[in-house]
């Protein structure tokens, strides 16, 4: 059984999520842990970030990571998500309306000024991760949104990689200049609908405990605390 879903970057980084699962003990994900992060001081790997229960932080530590900070993990079902008058328009990359480095570009453009504390990757690393994390068809994934004619955001929807149900959003973001409007909540709200459409029962999203405006989305869109998880990171020393 996989207990932690890992994003490999070959000579770059290795991004590890803790896979919450029934009946698999604090001593098991541990243990598999252990044997994860020896496996990567084992390789050319330029560093690790691990999403892991913060119960289990003493792992970590032991092994030299440091603590960037603690995320929150909401979730809701989806059955009950239905299309309605959004004030908000969207397209996704696919229908060439943007090209791929004008949507990289949007995507600096959202994550300028965030409150979350975890250290940015280069954007032609985050564009490499798209596409690796979502396949082929990664451009169907990626939207942005306008409001009155004006670009306010984008959105990256998708299923998780090892489930057929579970929503995801690989990024969301407002562009600083359109903050503080409610366009985030209908943003949000539009990209439940999408997963939905995607075949989605139910929805998982996460952010910092430092991004109060993230927070209150998730609970105005009707979205419930499941857990908490601390971000860790190790870089490899170089030599």
């Amino acid at each position: 059984m996989e207990h932690f879903h890992t994003i490999k970057s070959p000579g770059k980084y290795w991004l590890v999520d803790q896979l919450k699962k029934d009946g698999i003990s604090k001593e098991l994900y541990e243990t598999s842990l252990h044997k994860l992060v020896k496996e990567w001081k084992s390789k050319e790997y330029g560093f690790i970030s691990v999403l892991l229960e913060e119960t289990s932080e003493a792992v970590l530590l032991d092994e030299g990571f440091k603590k960037v900070s603690t995320i929150v993990e909401y979730t809701r079902t989806l059955d009950n998500i239905e299309e309605h008058a959004f004030p908000i328009r969207w397209n996704n990359l696919s229908e060439g309306r943007l090209t791929d480095q004008d949507y990289a570009s949007l995507y600096e453009r959202c994550r300028s000024g965030s409150a979350n504390k975890n250290k940015k990757q280069p954007i032609e690393e985050v564009m490499n991760s798209i596409k690796s994390e979502l396949g082929p068809a990664w451009r169907d994934f990626c939207y942005s949104f306008t409001y009155e004619g004006e670009t306010c955001g984008i959105s990256i929807p998708h299923i998780e990689e090892g489930t057929t149900d579970e929503g995801r959003m690989f990024y969301f973001g407002v562009v600083s200049e359109m903050r503080g409007r409610g366009l985030g909540a209908s943003m949000h709200l539009a990209s439940l609908f999408l997963l939905k459409e995607k075949n989605a029962t139910y929805y998982v999203g996460s952010t910092d405990t430092s991004n109060q405006a993230m927070i209150d989305i998730f609970i105005k869109n009707g979205c419930t605390l499941r857990d908490r998880k601390g971000i860790y990171r190790l870089e490899k020393k170089r030599k």
